[in-house]
């Protein structure tokens, strides 16, 4: 068992300095699972102790920011993806989908984005970093 945060509380601790305050973040299925593994694994990734999180776990993040822009914009998103990466690389995890969800502080909603895991694989191998940017902005929606 590792001594270590949850990937969700160490990103809500990291994100906090920028402004972004992670409200509530669950696991998702591992990818890489078949499908009938996948339900079962969401309870099991979810009731886990410490952060034994596995290769191709995605996680789910939803958080309000304090932000003049009305919808998501591209350095929130780019802080994120950043900070996802910053733990990913720190606990030797390579990350699933990521999905996330921008509010207000008054908890309306701003927008949504995500990254395929097959994206974080391919960062540095098959895309920039310019490639990889564009794909993920380009999932911004309302």
């Amino acid at each position: 068992m590792s001594d270590q945060r949850p990937v969700g509380d160490a990103l809500e601790n990291r994100l906090m300095s920028h402004g972004i305050y992670v409200t509530e973040w669950t696991r998702l299925p591992n990818e890489d699972r078949a499908e009938d593994e996948r339900e079962e694994a969401v309870e099991t990734d979810t009731e886990a102790d410490g952060d034994e999180i596995r290769d191709g776990t995605g996680i789910a993040l939803e958080y309000e920011t304090v932000s003049e822009s009305p919808g998501v914009d591209s350095q929130e998103v780019g802080t994120v993806v950043r900070m996802v990466l910053t733990v990913a690389d720190e606990r030797d995890w390579s990350p699933g989908r990521l999905e996330a969800t921008s509010l207000t502080t008054d908890g309306e909603r701003r927008g949504r984005w995500h990254v395929e895991g097959a994206w974080f694989d391919a960062l540095g191998r098959e895309y920039d970093q310019v490639e990889f940017s564009q794909r993920v902005l380009e999932t911004i929606s309302s």
